[in-house]
């Protein structure tokens, strides 16, 4: 299986504490989710993130296709990161890292997302043609919704 990544850097203009109240929170996923995606958390217990949460969604990524998926928050460091693997979901295999780290005028924030595609040369095929493009799209929405939230832009 070939190993992809996505990496998206961002300054925001909070402090890392209020950073981390904001993107820790699944709740708060959807808000910065393009709309057709169809993002819908279906299974939440609804307590702060910690190692071992197991959160639910329904989302439509391609061609109107209603997907599930599970992610499961394997480390948490408050106020500095935390990763969410899937468990069940589109991909063979999905990796993310949420990096937040205090600057002079706010926060940096990394997301890097190390992921993995089914069928082989199709899926190959599906990551050039459609999937890192859909991906790129999907972070760079988040960049101007966090923009649009936190920046004043």
């Amino acid at each position: 299986m070939k190993i992809y990544k996505q990496e998206t850097v961002q300054h925001v203009n909070a402090t890392v504490q209020e950073c981390w109240a904001f993107f820790s929170n699944p709740r708060n996923l959807q808000k910065i989710t393009p709309e057709g995606m169809g993002f819908q958390i279906t299974d939440f217990d609804q307590k702060s993130m910690y190692p071992g949460q197991i959160i639910q969604y329904k989302v439509t990524p391609l061609f109107g296709i209603t997907l599930s998926w599970m992610t499961l928050i394997t480390c948490v460091k408050e106020n500095s990161y935390f990763i969410d693997e899937q468990r069940y979901g589109p991909y063979s295999f999905w990796h993310h890292k949420h990096f937040f780290e205090a600057t002079a005028t706010g926060t940096k924030m990394t997301d890097v997302v190390h992921y993995g595609l089914p069928l082989g040369f199709i899926g190959r095929i599906m990551n050039t043609l459609v999937v890192k493009n859909k991906l790129k799209s999907i972070f760079a929405y988040r960049v101007t919704k966090v923009d649009e939230m936190f920046n004043g832009k």
